[in-house]
């Protein structure tokens, strides 16, 4: 297998698929599929619903950061034949061939089987999904009267997330922001309501515990109210059913927003390779699967069993594993030896409302604004490309990052 003549497929365009693609681009024939036509810097979608940023700065095009050494493809792979190295493209009759192929497909929403949930709950990991809730957010708004009495104005603006992960602490005190400052613009009395619903016993679990202080005072400036031990047992078209301590309890709700888990992808789920019991890909410490010396995968959807739990599922594991992912498969085309890498963790960095933040680096935790500025700083160097990285940065630096109001 001559390297400049290999043909590595790329499947996935998120953190792990993406950054693999642009580390191999001068190692052989790189193909990239996605079934959406641009990255997303999933990280700050929360300032993309707050309005602190535009969709071009963490959602930019594939083709403003790929060039020519780099074929794009529009679509979503069903299927992937190992003997064959072919996969199926849903819509194109003729399937990819390669030599190499990297999977990075990432996760999707779990609902867990809860009833209603796929129906009638909000996921939040996507543009759409952003735009969706902001949307909501102002219909609730728009439906409370300028007269309405405080308690009335406060059913109307309540909204329920589900899980009290980094996102749904990100998430829950964007909106209370968002909220609080559309109820002083509109004149209105009272204010909305915001609740997280965990099933477990603490918020952000298996975050340091300074940082969780943190967070848990945020959320309590916040006006956010946080159930933990608290199980959803039903989500209806306005509100959910949740159960504590055995008794269940029906809240009425303008949004129920899902942050609580990811599962793998249809794809993952049907490919004849090892898994572990919730589906994820065996891989070696090379990132390689098991089984195939010329397929990795890496992300979402990849278990190694030396891997420290709390960077499972996050964007800076993938960070990290796409370059280990580049090298390994430049040392297999060229008949060396792949590597392994300790994967660390590199930090925490959680947005806590339009003004500020927490960071913990070097084992101290800086909040407040000071933290929301570090925060955008340390993700602009996380951006695909240096020229894209320019781009947001000067926006960023020169234009600022004020919120954009609900409504406007």
């Amino acid at each position: 297998m001559a390297s400049s003549q290999a043909r590595i497929l790329v499947v996935g365009g998120g953190f792990g698929g993406l950054f693999t693609a642009l580390e191999l681009a001068s190692a052989g024939e790189v193909t990239l599929v996605s079934n959406e036509d641009h990255f997303l810097f999933t990280p700050m979608l929360y300032e993309y619903l707050s309005g602190e940023v535009e969709a071009w700065h963490i959602a930019p095009h594939y083709k403003e950061l790929i060039d020519d050494r780099i074929r794009f493809i529009l679509g979503a792979v069903t299927e992937i034949d190992f003997a064959a190295r072919q996969a199926t493209i849903a819509g194109r009759v003729r399937r990819v061939d390669y030599d190499v192929l990297v999977l990075a497909v990432g996760g999707i929403t779990n609902f867990w089987g809860i009833e209603g949930a796929e129906s009638y709950a909000l996921p939040f990991r996507k543009l759409r999904h952003a735009d969706d809730l902001r949307r909501r957010m102002i219909d609730a708004l728009d439906r409370i009267a300028p007269d309405a009495d405080p308690q009335d104005a406060h059913n109307a603006a309540t909204f329920a997330i589900v899980g009290a992960g980094a996102s749904g602490v990100e998430l829950s005190t964007k909106m209370s922001d968002l909220l609080r400052d559309a109820f002083k613009r509109r004149g209105l009395r009272g204010e909305s309501r915001l609740l997280i619903l965990e099933m477990g016993e603490q918020v952000v679990p298996g975050m340091d515990a300074e940082m969780r202080g943190v967070v848990e005072r945020a959320l309590n400036e916040a006006h956010v109210e946080v159930h933990t031990g608290t199980r959803v047992k039903r989500v209806l078209p306005d509100g959910v059913v949740i159960e504590h301590d055995g008794a269940e309890t029906e809240i009425k709700s303008s949004a129920v927003v899902w942050t609580a888990g990811v599962r793998v992808s249809p794809l993952v789920e049907g490919l004849k390779v090892a898994k572990d019991r919730r589906g994820l890909i065996y891989v070696e410490p090379t990132l390689q699967v098991r089984g195939f010396e010329n397929v990795f995968a890496l992300g979402d959807i990849a278990f190694s069993p030396n891997l420290a739990p709390i960077l499972a599922g996050t964007a800076q594991l993938a960070f990290q594993q796409s370059d280990l992912v580049g090298k390994n498969v430049r040392a297999l085309l060229k008949g060396g030896e792949p590597a392994t890498k300790r994967f660390v963790e590199m930090g925490e960095a959680l947005s806590l409302g339009t003004e500020g933040g927490a960071v913990l680096a070097g084992g101290r935790v800086v909040s407040g604004a000071l933290a929301r500025q570090a925060r955008f700083a340390l993700y602009t160097q996380r951006l695909p490309t240096w020229q894209h990285r320019l781009r947001v940065g000067a926006s960023w630096f020169f234009g600022g990052t004020p919120p954009r109001p609900l409504g406007l």
